[in-house]
């Protein structure tokens, strides 16, 4: 039996729109992501378990990791019966890559009890794939995350299309999910189709400081270059009071703030715990809308998908 988890992400890091990624994990939570187990079967079999497992198509064929399992297998020419079970603990459209932590979770097992047939970038190209299913159009800024770990630049080169990049030890990122729904397609459907001179050199200006600051270890540099030109003017009016907290968690002491993929998740970065723990409680009694939502206190999650073993190294 194999068992597999998949961490969650933030996907753009307000600077990155659709080419930076970053795995989390909450300082106090050993899991914020899916897990999926497989075993063998003589018939193919699909169970969904989890706090969210309710979101889910009912129709077996129209969940992602059915749509994984038939692309795996057409992939490497092997159609094996399984008994799948997804443990789906992360809620659906709500810019913490879900669709990706399934996905990775399913894929990454797959090619485990496979004995590894395809390699690491064969692996992500069927993730973009099967992520296009979902949005509409391939990308990588939360799969890769989900699965190499840690803050993921998207090269989208044939064979190199993600790379890790260096990131700050010391920063807490404080999440927050209001317990609603935000559909990625919709979410990208307000974008415009195209973007002034302007707005380009600024944004070009602000990713290339972020990736200079990291690779040179400018914290502040780095954290003032979060700033999204692209997507967060046009997505914020979804998101509740979005301008309203920035102004008052800022005085609390976040260093950078943005919207977590399409949202309606969104994120804050400070620098010590005391203050994300203020920002915490802040977000868990002004953002948080309904019981179903959360807020966490994380650290990158530098793993990424992994393999889940007991004490005795036996796969549970």
């Amino acid at each position: 039996m194999i068992k597999v988890y998949a961490p969650a992400s933030i996907g753009n890091l307000g600077v990155g729109f659709d080419i930076l990624g970053a795995a989390i994990h909450p300082i106090k939570k050993n899991f914020l992501g899916d897990l999926v187990k497989i075993k063998k079967s003589n018939e193919f079999k699909l169970i969904n378990k989890g706090k969210f497992s309710k979101e889910l198509p009912k129709y077996y064929k129209k969940n992602i990791v059915w749509k994984a399992w038939s692309l795996f297998c057409k992939k490497i020419k092997i159609k094996k019966n399984i008994h799948l079970t997804l443990e789906k603990n992360l809620p659906i459209g709500s810019g913490l890559g879900s669709s990706a932590c399934s996905i990775v979770a399913t894929l990454v097992a797959l090619n485990i009890f496979f004995n590894n047939p395809l390699n690491k970038e064969e692996l992500l190209k069927l993730m973009g794939i099967l992520e296009k299913k979902i949005s509409g159009e391939i990308h990588y800024d939360n799969v890769a995350p989900s699965y190499l770990g840690g803050i993921q630049l998207i090269l989208d080169k044939k064979r190199n299309i993600s790379q890790k990049i260096p990131f700050f030890k010391d920063w807490f990122w404080v999440i927050a999910w209001p317990g609603t729904k935000l559909s990625t397609a919709l979410s990208r459907s307000v974008l415009p189709k195209k973007y002034s001179r302007k707005i380009c050199i600024k944004h070009s200006k602000n990713l290339s400081r972020f990736i200079h600051a990291s690779y040179t270890n400018q914290s502040d540099l780095a954290a003032n270059s979060i700033k999204d030109v692209i997507a967060e003017p046009y997505r914020k009016k979804f998101l509740k009071n979005f301008s309203k907290h920035k102004k008052r968690i800022k005085k609390i002491g976040s260093i950078a703030y943005g919207i977590s993929g399409s949202g309606p998740t969104i994120f804050s970065i400070c620098k010590n715990k005391k203050n994300a723990k203020k920002i915490k409680d802040y977000f868990l009694k002004n953002y948080i809308q309904t019981k179903k939502g959360f807020s966490h206190i994380c650290k990158i999650d530098f793993i990424g998908a992994r393999q889940i073993r007991t004490k005795n190294n036996e796969t549970i």
